[in-house]
């Protein structure tokens, strides 16, 4: 065995020995992808917001209210009446998350919501729970309205479906992108974790419309197929994504956290197989694992049950440092070849480095990525996070983690969100589907200051 003489590996490789002899996954993206935009107009106009008028003299303002009553359709009025009260008119752009303990009236309460609070775009998804203001809502009834109105804005919604054709696959129902330089163009995407397959579109993207952040998440809470929700005004959906395309006086920033940290040093990729690593710096993968599990504390060895791996995303610098790497979870290992298989295809040559994670690393992760958009100029008026359903108290000791962390920066802006089963946003200017992420959109002017 490779990894014989070191001090503690046998037990840790035992544990993530996962594949049989010379199993690991492959990644395979389809050469014959195909993309078609099927512009699906609402029943509001998609472009909204008025650029006539001086910027000075006409602001964003953002909204949000959370209801825990047990009746959906008081909870839909709760939130309404505060959430209109708080406005002089109606939203440009609305979301609402609420979670399964609501089903039997999903249908009735977006209808009243869209049609009370005739948001130009309303959309949403059901949630294991949900984020409002500083609070966060896990395993009760919850519902949450936000809504925000975008003077100079341009906001189109609509529903994306991917079809399997004899030509290859199509994703229809994208929203025009404005692509035109200078723009400030964002994406946001709320999909059906079991039905539609984001790193498709996200390949896609990467392709067509490179630079044009994608910042979401994935509907959670079904405890079965066709369980989850997709609300697009009053139309449930139950399969494909929504999507938000926002642009014009309008910037959305993404902010995501992967809350993890780095150990040991970096290596470069001398050998691998798609997703199974084979060699570091040379030598075999598991040699070197051994040598940097050597040197954690006994405390982070345990955390090293759940090892990751972070993947540098610009393999031209020199030096790599927090932020630059995608952190992808390691499967388990092929016996065989003695290598370590992840959840993404890695090319030799490539900068790797293995990392922990845990509450008090999340928690620093999350106040490093929210000082850096402070530090790069950002001052939003309002924002959506959306955050693993593997954080919240599944991974904090005290709740409302992200919720307060995200308030003590931003002075207590308008926030909401909900617990996502697979989080979207960009690292290193790619956009990437994620897990056990916070990914935050930030809503801000794209108009000079001056």
């Amino acid at each position: 065995m490779p990894w014989t003489g070191l001090s503690w590996s046998n037990t840790f490789l035992a544990y993530l020995a996962l594949f049989e002899s010379g199993s690991h996954f492959e990644v395979f993206l389809s050469e014959r992808l195909l993309y078609a935009r099927q512009w699906q107009t609402r029943k509001k106009p998609l472009a909204v917001g008025g650029t006539c008028c001086p910027w000075e003299k006409i602001t964003m303002k953002f909204t949000t209210a959370t209801s825990t009553l047990e009746d959906t359709l008081s909870a839909g009025r709760e939130v309404l009446g505060r959430v209109c009260a708080d406005l002089d008119g109606s939203p440009d752009l609305a979301f609402l998350f609420i979670t399964p303990q609501h089903a039997p009236q999903f249908e009735e309460v977006a209808t009243m919501i869209d049609d009370e609070l005739d948001a130009s775009h309303l959309v949403g998804c059901t949630a294991e729970g949900v984020i409002g203001g500083g609070c966060e809502y896990e395993r009760t009834p919850a519902l949450t309205l936000w809504a925000a109105q975008l003077p100079g804005a341009k906001i189109s919604s609509t529903h994306v479906r991917f079809e399997e054709t004899a030509d290859g696959y199509v994703f229809l129902g994208l929203p025009p992108l404005d692509t035109a330089s200078g723009s400030s163009t964002s994406l946001l995407l709320l999909g059906e974790p079991l039905s539609f397959p984001t790193e498709l579109l996200l390949a896609h993207m990467a392709e067509d419309n490179p630079g044009i952040p994608v910042i979401g998440g994935m509907a959670s809470g079904a405890r079965s197929p066709g369980e989850n929700r997709l609300f697009w005004g009053s139309q449930l959906l139950v399969d494909g994504a929504i999507a938000v395309a926002v642009s014009g006086d309008v910037r959305v920033r993404p902010a995501v956290s992967q809350g993890c940290r780095p150990f040991g040093k970096s290596f470069i990729v001398t050998r691998s197989d798609g997703q199974l690593i084979l060699e570091l710096g040379g030598r075999p993968i598991l040699e070197q694992l051994g040598e940097q599990l050597d040197l954690l504390s006994p405390y982070e060895r345990t955390l090293a049950r759940n090892l990751l791996i972070g993947v540098a995303i610009d393999a031209t610098k020199r030096t790599h440092q927090h932020g630059d790497f995608l952190v992808r979870n390691v499967l388990g290992i092929n016996q065989e070849q003695g290598g370590l298989a992840i959840t993404d295809s890695v090319r030799p040559g490539t900068t790797v480095q293995f990392h922990l994670r845990d509450a008090e690393a999340a928690s620093e992760d999350l106040d490093l990525v929210l000082q850096r958009a402070i530090d790069d100029g950002s001052a939003p008026g309002g924002a959506l996070i959306f955050s693993c359903n593997g954080r919240g108290q599944r991974l904090f000791s005290t709740p409302h983690h992200d919720a307060v962390h995200f308030q003590r920066t931003f002075s207590s802006l308008p926030l909401a969100g909900f617990f996502a089963a697979g989080e979207l946003g960009p690292v290193e200017g790619q956009n990437f589907l994620h897990g056990y992420t916070a990914s935050i959109a930030l809503f801000e002017s794209s108009r000079p200051t001056s």
